[in-house]
């Protein structure tokens, strides 16, 4: 059955079945037609369940309507739940839940009315603490919660509880300095150098704020070039280039890290002759010895070469032989002949060395020093044994630049046989400059060895005008100081010294001759004694410059010697009242001569210093500087006082004339005047004319001078011990009862109380003063 007439057949046949039903239910007792989810309420109507309706209500009677579920939630919502919670229907009824995030207080599910609501927050970070996956940390909100990430790390899009690495060198966004590597690591990154390159100082490697420089690997030591290769540094890496003159080895190539060269064979061992007409079996002998080694010379054993050079000459110059009897002027031309060439052979072959530097010592301690460089920049210091040696690269380096620069030190213990008795001619410089530094005329000067170093060469041979200077620091073979001389000073000194002291203790400590010429005495002694102390272990200068030390020494001797020569002007100036006013009072009083022998030149040496300064002190010794007539501070002082004491002692002598002359003198008392102007005039004699040949110990050149002032100078605290004290009658009765009381011996002590007691008898009378 097709079409519209099969379709209207179905539904009168629907509807015939229905009716036939109704009739069937009226004739019984409730309707049989009733849908599902509803009850018969009688035989013609129905009743929905709870929670459903129908159209037409919760009670229907017609067959074609059923029982829907009532939505109390809505819209419009039915119910109410309350604030934070949510209604959900069901079929025929419904229930609340708490929105997402938050629960019920009861830890319920569900519950019926707002009355029921207790909803409240719900912390998911602690209900579940692994919420936030691998490397998240959870953090609660109102309701809910949020995932955030430790750093370095992102939420995943398709997972908002998941953290995934962020990979910060890829982002586009590099954090690290441009002269560094990103490195990616979990959770983070790193800026690490590049090969080839390092931190630069005070940076650390891995943080971001690394900052890398260059690594210089072939002044570092770090390249694995052949020896017979260049170092060149290049950009985060180097090259292994042939020395100048060689060439790589076959299947090599210049310029790369594994290159290795060879030196072509046309370097040769430079022609080295024998000075002409000379004739010696031991230069004969060495110089055949030399052809051997040139033929047989190997290019790339140049350092082999060396050493066997430099043991020929050891062998020519240990036992010198025929050399020394050689005429001196042909013996040294012959040195220098030889200097010459061993200078020559050594840069020729050194050139060819492989290594950057070489030292040879010999068992006969001749020491040979090279360093070879491709190209030298700044500063270098090169030493040896012996010798260092401080210039500038550029000094070095040949003019033309062909082949490396060298530079060496030689040192030949065994030269000084041949150069012994050389003459020394100076130019007119180098004679006013050691003019300057002697503060005397250089004249006659001789030659000697102070140091085993002989040759000292570079690769730029006009030397004679360098850019910059080139320092040397020499170790001496031995001191060249006059031995004789310095001991007789010292031995001088020492002597003087203690001689200076009894002196001093005398005039302390015996009671009979205290006085104040013993106080001028007393004084004299003290100043000399301390002066010549200073002098002892302070004159020499220390190094090559006049430090605070030197000034110090200097500003001191000339103080205490000055204050020498004042306190010798005071013993005139007591003659001067003991003889010409004997009858107009006493002299100066104690305090009087010390102001005048300490003051006086205090003054002298304080103008001095505010005048010139460094007047005080020269290169060689801790003295006054002649320079600009300073030396006069103390020479005008000294010849002033001289000069003055030598007018009042002539006054002096004729007083004590004209007095011998007069009818009744008194002659006790100018007998005593008489002693002690001899006694006077003798030590003015003495002490001044041993400083008169004092002032020319510093001229080193005047060695005639120098040993009469060292031989004054040991005697001048033994005269005035014997001037003062042993030629003294009191003192020596003195010592004679101190003596007694060592050794116990009464006769003594008895001869000397009974002298003691007419002493004193006599010294009621008149005060006491020193006498012979």
């Amino acid at each position: 059955m097709g079409g519209p007439r099969g379709s209207v057949l179905l539904q009168g046949l629907c509807v015939l079945l229905i009716l036939l039903e109704a009739g069937s239910q009226k004739t019984g007792g409730c309707a049989r037609w009733c849908p599902p989810k509803s009850t018969c309420v009688n035989a013609t109507t129905c009743r929905c369940s709870p929670g459903f309706n129908s159209l037409s209500g919760e009670i229907f009677s017609s067959p074609l309507e059923s029982c829907d579920d009532i939505n109390e939630c809505g819209p419009p919502p039915l119910v109410s739940c309350g604030r934070l919670a949510d209604c959900q229907n069901t079929e025929g009824s419904y229930h609340c839940m708490c929105s997402p995030g938050y629960a019920l207080a009861s830890r319920a599910t569900t519950f019926m009315n707002e009355s029921e609501n207790t909803c409240r927050d719900v912390d998911e970070c602690q209900l579940k603490p692994r919420v936030c996956k691998s490397r998240g940390i959870c953090t609660n909100t109102q309701g809910s919660y949020t995932c955030k990430c430790l750093p370095g790390f992102e939420l995943n899009l398709g997972d908002l509880n998941l953290c995934t690495d962020v990979n910060e060198c890829t982002s586009g966004q590099n954090p690290c300095h441009n002269s560094t590597h990103c490195l990616n690591n979990i959770g983070g990154y790193e800026c690490r150098c590049r090969p080839g390159w390092k931190p630069v100082p005070g940076s650390p490697n891995g943080p971001k704020s690394t900052v890398c420089e260059d690594v210089d690997e072939c002044s570092s030591g770090k390249h694995t070039c052949h020896y017979s290769t260049v170092c060149v540094n290049t950009v985060g890496s180097y090259k292994c280039r042939c020395r100048r003159g060689w060439k790589p080895k076959p299947r090599f190539q210049d310029k790369q890290l594994n290159t290795t060269c060879e030196v072509p064979a046309e370097m040769s061992f430079p022609a080295w002759t024998p000075p002409p007409g000379i004739k010696s079996q031991k230069l004969s002998h060495f110089f055949e010895r030399v052809q051997e080694l040139r033929r047989d010379f190997k290019p790339a054993l140049p350092q082999e070469t060396i050493q066997k050079v430099i043991e020929s000459m050891d062998e020519m110059l240990k036992a010198s032989g025929d050399l020394e009897a050689m005429d001196p002027s042909e013996r040294h031309h012959m040195a220098t002949h030889f200097l010459l060439g061993l200078e020559t052979v050594l840069r020729t072959l050194a050139k060819a060395m492989p290594r950057a530097s070489f030292t040879y010592r010999s068992p006969l301690d001749t020491e040979l020093s090279l360093m070879i460089q491709e190209h030298g920049d700044g500063n270098v210091t090169m030493g040896q044994t012996h010798a260092q040696m401080l210039l500038n690269w550029a000094v070095a380096t040949e003019p033309s630049n062909s082949g490396p620069t060298v530079m060496g030190i030689l040192s030949i213990r065994n030269m000084q046989n041949l150069l012994s008795n050389a003459s020394l001619e100076l130019e007119p410089e180098k004679k006013e400059q050691l003019k300057k530094i002697h503060q005397s005329p250089v004249r006659g000067a001789q030659l000697q060895l102070l140091s085993a170093v002989n040759v000292v060469f570079l690769s730029n041979t006009n030397t004679e005008k360098l850019d910059s200077p080139v320092t040397f620091a020499f170790s001496h073979l031995e001191n060249p100081q006059d031995q004789k001389l310095s001991l007789i000073t010292k031995v001088g000194l020492v002597l003087s010294l203690f001689c200076l002291l009894l002196c001093i203790l005398t005039f302390l400590l015996v009671r009979p001759i205290q006085g104040s010429r013993t106080t001028v005495h007393l004084h004299l002694c003290i100043c000399l004694f301390v002066g010549s102390t200073i002098f002892l272990v302070g004159i020499e200068n220390e190094g090559d410059q006049v430090g605070l030390r030197c000034r110090l020494v200097a500003g001191l001797l000339h103080y205490f010697f000055l204050g020498a020569f004042c306190w010798m002007s005071l013993e005139g100036l007591e003659l001067y009242f003991l003889v010409v006013r004997v009858f107009r009072g006493q002299g100066l009083s104690k305090w009087q001569l010390c102001l005048i022998g300490y003051g006086v030149p205090l003054v002298i040496v304080a103008i001095s210093a505010a005048v010139k300064s460094k007047g005080y002190g020269y290169i060689l010794y801790c003295w006054l500087n002649r320079e600009d007539g300073f030396l006069w501070s103390f020479l005008g002082p000294v010849i002033f006082i001289v000069l003055c004491n030598a007018v009042v002692f002539v006054t002096t002598v004729w007083k004590l004339t004209q007095k011998f002359s007069e009818i009744n003198p008194d002659m006790k008392k100018l007998k005593k005047a008489r002693v002690l102007t001899i006694t006077a005039v003798a030590q003015l004699f003495v002490l001044g004319s041993t400083w008169v040949f004092g002032l020319f110990l510093f001229d080193p050149e005047s060695w005639v001078l120098s040993y009469t002032f060292c031989i004054l100078n040991s005697l001048q605290g033994l005269f005035l011990f014997l001037l003062h004290c042993l030629l003294n009658k009191k003192v020596r009765e003195e010592y004679r009862r101190w003596a007694g009381r060592i050794t116990g011996n009464k006769y003594s002590e008895f001869a000397t109380a009974t002298s003691s007691t007419s002493h004193h008898q006599t010294q009621a009378h008149r005060p006491s003063e020193s006498g012979m």
